[in-house]
């Protein structure tokens, strides 16, 4: 008899893998079209895999879902609950209306969403996870046409980029019931702002381009605790904690202007000419917010669950550039929950996970003298697929939709309305066992 160790889901971990890498190199340089992803370090993605996202975005109390333990990074505590190896991946899909006045403007990209994998370490021993998701992403766009003494030029400001976090993460349970853990992460990445003055109907006149890049770094340290308890026979409550330090990153700004050639081709507009001025300013330190969440989920076995989170950031110590807004403190609610039609059953849409949650945001950005508010109704299946290496392998594909809007039409202000899109892919499977063969 010949003991052999099986890996199965490496084949198809590498294809999910190779799927996102392709995904990544072929996206725009940013997912983002809000243009109030211009303030602070644009617009914040959080740490939600689309199981969360479909369920409004709860997360802090969440430890289980369909009866497994679920991949959550937005609280590290739940890593003391794998019994499996979780591997999850996945991708992000946007579709922006943008209204000002009576115009509007529609816009769509998509991009590498996350990939990770959580390994159990033994009942008493707890749980450890590594990552890489978005952190941020910049990409607005603005442009004014201006006629001075008869000479017509163009005012575009426009910027890109975005910030990734790299993360390892360990959770363990102390006490029956109790639990904490950690991430420690390096975020990463580069955020540019352009601002170009163009003449399109002269074309002997040199255009000119600003852009300044900001090179984000550094390390960053998030925690969280959760309790879980049953109550009665199927019932079960978990509540959670889960906040940030004041982590501090590096900025590095470097300022490039150059002069371009016009050009009435498309194709060939802003060609660079020579660089008029470039400086690397002294690398400087920025705070990042304090955050605060609680939460909590109720469950009756497989059948539903549903749940709550509070959620505070104080982006006040932000530091920003010269010229733009203090950012504040930020509040938000979610809700949300999923149910199954009957666990029991050989239909196959009874045995389906259905989503459903509301998120609202009072965001940190204060503009025209009005917060900007941010709301959504969210949406989402978990599909099960077919149970694989006798019954030991159960995979997952998780779909997400969020319909929200950010900002109003008031005051001047833009109106953001958007879908968001996301696709993930989860596979639990016991890794490393022995089996026997004759």
């Amino acid at each position: 008899m010949h003991k052999i160790f099986t890996l199965e889901p490496l084949n198809i971990l590498l294809g999910v893998c190779l799927i996102a890498w392709s995904v990544q190199s072929h996206a725009q340089t940013t997912s983002s079209h809000s243009p109030y992803s211009q303030f602070g370090l644009g617009q914040i993605r959080e740490d939600l895999v689309p199981q969360n996202r479909a369920m409004g975005g709860i997360s802090t109390g969440l430890r289980y879902q369909s009866g497994l333990a679920t991949f959550n990074p937005a609280n590290p505590a739940s890593y003391s609950a794998f019994s499996r190896t979780i591997l999850e991946a996945g991708l992000y899909g946007n579709m922006t209306q943008l209204g000002k006045g009576s115009t509007t403007n529609h816009m769509a990209d998509f991009a590498f969403s996350h990939i990770a994998i959580g390994i159990p370490l033994g009942q008493k021993a707890g749980g450890v996870a590594v990552g890489l998701m978005p952190f941020s992403d910049v990409g607005y766009n603005s442009s004014q046409n201006i006629t001075l003494e008869n000479i017509q030029y163009k005012k575009t400001s426009n910027g890109e980029g975005g910030l990734n976090k790299a993360f390892v993460g360990y959770g363990l349970s102390p006490i029956k019931g109790f639990s904490i853990g950690a991430n420690a992460g390096l975020l990463f990445g580069s955020l540019s702002d352009i601002y170009a003055v163009s003449f399109p109907y002269t074309l002997e006149a040199y255009n000119m381009r600003r852009e300044e890049s900001r090179l984000i770094r550094g390390l960053v340290l998030d925690y969280g605790a959760q309790y879980s308890t049953s109550l009665g026979s199927k019932m079960n409550l978990t509540l959670g904690y889960s906040g940030t330090l004041n982590n501090v990153v590096s900025n590095t700004s470097t300022v490039t202007v150059s002069r371009t050639e016009g050009s009435l081709d498309p194709d060939f507009q802003n060609i660079a000419l020579d660089t008029v001025f470039s400086q690397t300013y002294p690398k400087r330190d920025i705070n990042l917010p304090l955050k605060h969440n609680v939460g909590f989920t109720l469950s009756k076995g497989y059948s539903w669950m549903v749940g709550a989170d509070f959620k505070y950031a104080d982006w006040t110590y932000f530091q920003t550039r010269q010229g733009e807004p203090k950012l504040g403190k930020s509040y938000g609610i979610a809700i949300g929950g999923q149910f199954k039609p009957d666990v029991t059953s050989f239909r196959y849409w009874n045995i389906v996970d259905y989503r459903l949650g509301f998120r609202y945001n009072n965001t940190p950005i204060r503009f025209n003298n009005r917060d900007i508010n941010d709301m959504a109704i969210t949406v989402g299946l978990g599909l099960p697929l077919p149970e694989t290496n006798f019954g030991n392998t159960f995979s997952r594909i998780n779909i997400s939709a969020e319909f929200g809007q950010q900002g109003t039409l008031n005051d001047n202000l833009i109106r953001e309305r958007y879908i968001n899109i996301n696709l993930g892919f989860t596979i639990n499977d016991l890794w490393f066992r022995r089996r026997s063969l004759d």
